[in-house]
């Protein structure tokens, strides 16, 4: 009976494994992987008022710093600092007030970038923007199209900001390793 036991069981183990084969296929490379470091400096319009506002918020705070407050953005990346310089693609994505003593963001999003030989391809970033601090570094964790398999980091300066609206002009450089 145990050898039955252990043959049924043999039996089950090797056809989970072959299950697992069935779908895992190892690549092998016949050339190595040349990554390239590439350098973006991009300015990001963050307009929450007028009438067509590029972020909005989603919830509503009722804490000190606007903690628990969050907005969703689709906002322009420029080339320069003014709003009428070119349009290079969009920040998509949301950020959240999840510091009770600052204003300290979560920032989720993604550059999704719309023109040059990067069209149509995306950058992600997620990490905490301590809003006042002078410089801000959030990592990049990851892209698609030319960034597959990004990483790397974003450093954040506010370029203007209007304290009676909320605008706001972010300069974004980014610095992301990708395959080349």
């Amino acid at each position: 009976m145990m050898q039955l036991i252990s043959i049924l069981l043999s039996s089950i183990l090797y056809q989970a494994t072959a299950e697992v084969d069935d779908f895992l296929v190892e690549l092998n490379q016949s050339k190595p992987i040349k990554e390239k470091l590439s350098h973006f400096r991009v300015y990001l319009h963050d307009i929450v008022s007028g009438r067509v506002p590029t972020a909005v918020q989603v919830v509503k705070p009722r804490t000190p710093y606007s903690f628990g407050q969050i907005n969703m953005m689709d906002d322009p990346l420029t080339l320069g600092p003014e709003p009428s310089s070119k349009l290079v693609g969009k920040a998509q994505g949301l950020y959240a007030s999840a510091s009770q003593e600052e204003l300290g963001l979560l920032m989720t999003m993604n550059f999704v970038l719309m023109a040059g030989k990067y069209n149509g391809s995306t950058i992600t970033v997620v990490g905490r923007n301590a809003a006042f601090h002078k410089v801000r570094e959030m990592p990049v964790i990851g892209g698609s199209g030319l960034f597959r398999f990004a990483r790397g980091y974003a450093q954040a300066r506010t370029h203007t900001l209007d304290l009676k609206t909320g605008d706001a002009t972010v300069e974004y450089n980014v610095y992301v390793m990708h395959i080349e």
